[in-house]
């Protein structure tokens, strides 16, 4: 790993903050409002990109064809597929084909995918039924390829955010449910369960009993580290809760939807063991002594500068040991552990109360 960047001296970083200033006109409140920003952000010609730890042999999943996926199957008439960013599922069935997501990043491979399998079994390639995991344009932003005539299912709370989002590329739900959705084609059957809300307020859990398949999106990692922010998510308490939950169900292969394989259920286990440190390794840290940065920032009156400064260097010494730990267990670990420690971090002040040096005061 290269070393972190450090910073230069006070004196010359004062002598560059002034040479910046002279060189910028700073622009009055009246420009700010409604006006529109000046200036064209430039691209860097050699950009300075970080180096990160070997990915793990056991976090890759399968070689991608010529087309850019891989096609597989889980078990009898269920499949997968992947470009090693985003995954679905789709059941083939005699009366047409369930597909539950469409990535945008695999696209027409979706198609093609679908095609490879049908041609062998002879079945149809039409897709009948096409199921929302929840309603991020990432996961199915691809919805529109399918069809008008396509049995959309989806959580009610997806709806009303596809009616808010307006996004062609993501057709509104014809058909929606609150709690539980049996769907049932051509011999096949998927079991739909909503948990309240989780990553998004409408992240439902897609299980395939006969094949021993849990499919629930953006909150298990098979292999990896979790995304950014522990998976960008709106509710942390209730993200770390759906993991229980996940593991709840009688699956041995999940599909997470990201990255390029599929899960097995030690990758579960390794998942919440990976938070449990991260939760008490973000509680640790926040003993850390905000007094040089009260005294930095504080006779300025910068209060975003004590936050933002407080905050990063308690996130920052949460992160070191995690990422000591899992690297070389968890792929990635060392890319966004220290973000996962910040998104801990604030839901432990919001959501824990446990506030730090923003408690009340005595």
């Amino acid at each position: 790993m290269t070393p972190e960047t450090q910073e230069t001296a006070p004196a010359n970083r004062r002598t560059f903050l002034r040479t910046v200033t002279a060189a910028v006109t700073i622009p009055t409140a009246a420009a700010l409002v409604g006006g529109a920003l000046s200036g064209t952000a430039q691209a860097a010609a050699s950009p300075d990109l970080p180096d990160f730890a070997p990915i793990p042999a056991a976090a890759t999943g399968p070689a991608l064809n010529t087309q850019g996926y891989f096609v597989g199957r889980v078990s009898g008439n269920l499949y997968w597929v992947t470009d090693s960013f985003y995954q679905a599922m789709f059941l083939s069935t005699r009366e047409g084909v369930v597909l539950v997501d469409a990535p945008p990043t695999i696209g027409h491979n979706l198609l093609r995918a679908i095609a490879d399998v049908t041609r062998v079994n002879g079945w149809p390639s039409k897709v009948t039924h096409l199921v929302y995991s929840h309603s991020h344009a990432d996961h199915i932003g691809a919805a529109n390829l399918f069809g008008g005539d396509v049995v959309r299912i989806a959580h009610s709370e997806a709806r009303r955010l596809l009616l808010r989002d307006a996004d062609s590329n993501r057709p509104i739900p014809t058909v929606t449910f609150d709690d539980r959705f049996d769907l049932r084609v051509g011999g096949e059957r998927l079991a739909l369960a909503y948990h309240g809300p989780n990553h998004s307020p409408d992240n439902i859990f897609i299980h395939a009993p006969d094949h021993a398949t849990l499919m629930v999106v953006d909150i298990l990692y098979p292999g990896w580290a979790p995304f950014k922010n522990l998976a960008v998510s709106q509710d942390i308490p209730a993200w770390v809760q759906a993991q229980d939950i996940a593991m709840g169900y009688p699956w041995q292969t999940l599909v997470g939807g990201h990255l390029g394989r599929l899960g097995v259920r030690a990758d579960g286990d390794v998942q919440k063991q990976y938070i449990a440190d991260l939760t008490a390794s973000t509680k640790a840290a926040m003993s850390l002594d905000p007094t040089p940065y009260f005294q930095k920032y504080g006779p300025a009156g910068n209060s975003w500068a004590i936050f933002k400064t407080y905050l990063d260097a308690v996130a920052k010494q949460a992160a070191a040991p995690i990422v000591a730990k899992y690297t070389g267990v968890l792929a990635a670990a060392d890319v966004f552990t220290a973000d996962n420690c910040f998104a801990m971090l604030e839901s432990l002040r919001i959501d824990a109360g446990i506030l730090g040096p923003f408690s009340i005061r005595p």
